[in-house]
């Protein structure tokens, strides 16, 4: 990965503002009611700020955008938004009974663990609570994918080597898709930034939009 300084300030302070605005935004964005789509499958997104559109309005964000644009191409799928700002997998484990419980999912998509490696957390507890998510999908015959997450090589290669490991670890073990991390692209660009420089811009909110897109579209393929 390349100008590693401004990724490395995203990173250091995302833990700080994330942590800050938690309390301010535990809430689940569903489907927009302002999309017009009866899908055959639920994506349901479990996530942190990135996916929760942190800063912005909900439409604003790259979920709202490719919910937008799944109805516009008629695609036979939609997503229904389950992330908040500053979520861990412990906290994400707690949710995810309750809102299987009450929401219809066909397919789980969790972008978790930034915010575990951030504080440092053991990977061994990061894999467990991922491992314990599937789990909890797989149980009720909804398939779950994973978005793999990084840190920034400040934390030491021992540790980022094990963080990452772990992702790839819950893939193998639970069978599941493994999808790469999703804001390389924009993270170290000043411009698709906020002003607080951690957080994605609206700029950038379409370009991650696309790039989900293009992985949803491999993932709903390989489905039967």
């Amino acid at each position: 990965m390349k100008n590693y300084p401004l990724f490395i300030l995203f990173i250091n302070l995302l833990f700080i503002t994330t942590a800050n605005a938690a309390a301010q935004e535990k809430q689940i964005n569903t489907v927009d009611n302002s999309i017009s789509i009866t899908p055959a499958s639920n994506i349901l997104l479990l996530g942190d700020s990135i996916s929760a559109s942190y800063g912005m309005k909900p439409t604003q964000g790259w979920v709202h955008l490719l919910n937008k644009k799944l109805s516009e191409q008629k695609q036979p799928y939609t997503i229904i938004n389950a992330s908040v700002s500053g979520e861990t997998t412990s906290g994400g484990l707690s949710r995810l009974a309750g809102i299987l419980a009450n929401e219809k999912v066909d397919h789980l998509l969790i972008e978790l663990g930034g915010n575990d490696g951030l504080r440092g957390y053991s990977p061994k507890l990061i894999k467990n609570n991922l491992l314990q998510m599937v789990k909890l999908a797989q149980d009720k015959n909804i398939k779950v994918s994973m978005i793999k997450i990084k840190i920034t090589p400040n934390y030491g290669p021992r540790y980022n080597k094990m963080f990452e490991q772990a992702f790839e670890d819950v893939a193998s073990a639970s069978n599941i898709n493994l999808l790469p991390f999703f804001m390389e692209a924009v993270a170290t660009d000043k411009a698709l930034m906020q002003a607080d420089g951690i957080h994605p811009n609206a700029q950038a909110q379409p370009i991650i939009a696309d790039y989900v897109e293009q992985q949803l579209k491999n993932l709903m393929t390989m489905e039967p």
